[in-house]
């Protein structure tokens, strides 16, 4: 089932006259954002020592379909609400505004141009590190930025011929995908999303079915 987002027009974002930050790249769905993609993205942020986290969340994921047909607009809805009260929390979106399929590369090379002094930390789970071969063109990924793998302690990676920053931190077992199901299945979300995420969801009758 395909996510139901607006017709995008094409925005040039001007490249920005700033002294160079080090930033954290946490991209995804977000359908919805949870407290394990919260946790995970402070504790590189205070380990790493990293001036802000950009969460952007992606247009039309590249390898799976968006469920319960959420729109983009109430995902970054939800996106802001839980990153709030967060002062090195931004949301950013040039995927969405971008439209089309959302490849990260592409949004790396947008980044640079942007801010180029920035320098940018992506930041992904352990499966996402296993299957980064596979994405689209992670030579030029890898060259583009530092690339932060967040693991479980004591767990031992997969081998990859990709420069990895591991960062070990306690894994909280919450999936979107959980989420939904549970929503739809008439369970309780609450401590598993930021409240005010829950009565967003809650007052918009989001993944009821």
């Amino acid at each position: 089932m395909n996510c139901v987002v607006e017709e995008k027009t094409q925005v040039q974002f001007k490249p920005i006259a700033t002294s160079a930050m080090k930033i954290g790249i946490m991209g995804g769905t977000f359908n919805p954002v949870h407290q394990a993609h919260l946790a995970m993205a402070e504790q590189v942020r205070k380990k790493l020592h990293l001036d802000q986290i950009w969460f952007i969340p992606d247009n039309i994921p590249p390898h799976k379909e968006l469920a319960n047909e959420v729109s983009a607009k109430d995902r970054v809805a939800m996106l802001e609400l839980a990153t709030h009260g967060n002062q090195y929390f931004r949301v950013k979106l040039f995927e969405i505004m971008r439209g089309g399929v959302s490849y990260t590369v592409e949004t790396l090379r947008q980044l640079k141009k942007y801010a180029p002094k920035n320098q940018y930390y992506l930041i992904m789970g352990t499966d996402q590190v296993n299957n980064f071969e596979k994405w689209r063109d992670p030579d030029e990924i890898a060259k583009l930025v530092t690339l932060v793998g967040v693991k479980r302690p004591n767990y031992q990676a997969e081998t990859t011929k990709y420069p990895i920053v591991w960062v070990d931190a306690p894994m909280m077992d919450i999936s979107s995908t959980q989420i939904r199901k549970t929503i739809a299945d008439g369970g309780s979300i609450r401590y598993l999303v930021p409240e005010a995420v829950r009565l967003y969801i809650d007052s918009r009758g989001l993944y009821r079915e």
